[in-house]
């Protein structure tokens, strides 16, 4: 079993602003270059190249290492290992500040940052975060939040300086961490409030006082990342179109049986929509056991992943009853990992049709592991080439057709990337 995951921890925590500028003692310098050394030897060890696509990595060492004997500060040690692993030019490469590895092995169901939630979802449109959903019954909705609304302010943060420091830095995933950045601003521990500044449809300014109650989902774990709620949404849309929405490739426990009954109860619709904007992977044999559900056949696969000792093909396992109607698939910038192999596996076998924006380009399995200075490393184990033949690591997935959400749309109840898939639905029966 593998995990992949685009969670970037560490961006995320990095935009948070939660990094250490005080000075460093004797004893945590020398703890910062062991914790140099542990990065370097463990993706000279463990990388599915041997060869790391032609990349000196004794002359990184070489390089950086002097530079984390320098450092003054955490921050400024992590900036030199994360600058040595950005050589490799792949995600899933990243230190994670002890503030937040410490709390992994907790064991509560609300951590820093954690489950509550205001029940605003964002999205990024022209450079503002705007509202792309407000979930029922939340205090956002009981404050008479719309979609399409713009969030000015939340707290003292500002959103669209965020966005725009991201994009402006250009680091990988822009528009993944800069989602990533918003949500962890809007969350926080149950029961605490957050101030949040609107402009509303006509670009009024509504300043809110909003409560963090539990978020809908079911809390899990996996390895060492921190507990996360996944949940998934199943209805039908209008035309007897079936609609499947999940934000993890988690918790295959409760998620495969829900993604089941989904298909199941609708193998007679007119088609069906894979939404996947917005998650960011998980674990990636499930990508095969969902893909059986929609072919009959017994020898396809997603696509295969390389590692340096052997290649793991991700083959599909026909279900009894599988849904053979037109099926179309979600994508955004902030959809990544598995998703992308689910996406992009059955894109290439021409059995689904992509709809959205680029996706991240972030698809390799990773592991956690502890450093001898507290904070966390991730690092990847192998890499995935498509049934196409394309890696998707700093690629992604090409809609078939590309769609951008616009503020306008929001404002009046649409979503014109699923629009956009039903119209395609309903056109095949023509």
């Amino acid at each position: 079993m593998f995990f992949n995951t685009a969670v970037l921890l560490a961006g995320g925590l990095a935009l948070a602003g939660m990094c250490s500028a005080a000075s460093l003692s004797s004893e945590q310098r020398d703890l910062n270059v062991k914790s140099f050394e542990v990065v370097w030897s463990t993706v000279r060890d463990a990388h599915w190249d041997p060869n790391m696509g032609g990349l000196d990595w004794k002359a990184a060492h070489d390089e950086f290492l002097p530079k984390v004997q320098q450092a003054e500060t955490m921050d400024a040690a992590r900036k030199v290992i994360t600058a040595m692993l950005e050589r490799l030019g792949a995600s899933h490469y990243g230190i994670i500040p002890t503030e937040l590895y410490s709390s992994f092995d907790t064991g509560t169901p609300e951590p820093k940052g954690g489950s509550g939630s205001p029940g605003v979802e964002c999205t990024v449109i022209d450079g503002k975060a705007v509202v792309k959903e407000v979930l029922p019954e939340s205090p956002a909705a009981s404050a008479g939040v719309r979609p399409g609304w713009i969030i000015q302010k939340i707290d003292n943060a500002e959103p669209q300086k965020l966005i725009a420091d991201v994009y402006e830095s250009k680091a990988a995933h822009a528009e993944l961490l800069a989602q990533r950045a918003i949500r962890w601003r809007l969350q926080g521990r149950v029961g605490e409030p957050v101030a949040v500044t609107f402009l509303n449809g006509t670009d009024k300014q509504i300043d809110l006082k909003l409560d963090r109650v539990r978020a809908p989902g079911t809390v899990t774990t996996f390895g060492l990342l921190p507990p996360m709620l996944v949940w998934l949404e199943n209805k039908r849309l209008d035309g007897n179109i079936g609609y499947i929405r999940f934000n993890q490739f988690l918790d295959p426990q409760h998620i495969m049986k829900q993604f089941e009954d989904g298909v199941l109860s609708c193998l007679k619709c007119r088609g069906m929509i894979i939404d996947l904007r917005g998650n960011t992977g998980g674990i990636g044999v499930m990508a095969m056991g969902m893909a059986g559900f929609f072919t009959d056949r017994s020898d396809l696969k997603l696509g295969t992943m390389i590692m340096r000792q052997t290649k793991l093909k991700f083959i599909i396992s026909p279900r009894p009853q599988t849904f053979t109607g037109p099926l179309a698939m979600l994508v955004d910038g902030v959809s990544a990992s598995t998703a992308e192999i689910f996406a992009g596996g059955l894109q290439d076998l021409k059995r689904a049709r992509v709809f959205g924006t680029q996706s991240a380009g972030a698809a390799l399995p990773s592991v956690i592991r502890q450093l001898p200075n507290g904070d966390g490393f991730q690092y990847a184990q192998a890499n995935y080439i498509s049934e196409g033949g394309q890696p998707l690591e700093g690629r992604g997935v090409t809609p078939d057709v590309k769609v951008t959400q616009s503020r306008e749309a929001l404002l009046h109840g649409h979503d014109r990337v699923i629009d956009a898939a039903v119209e395609w639905i309903k056109g095949q029966h023509d």
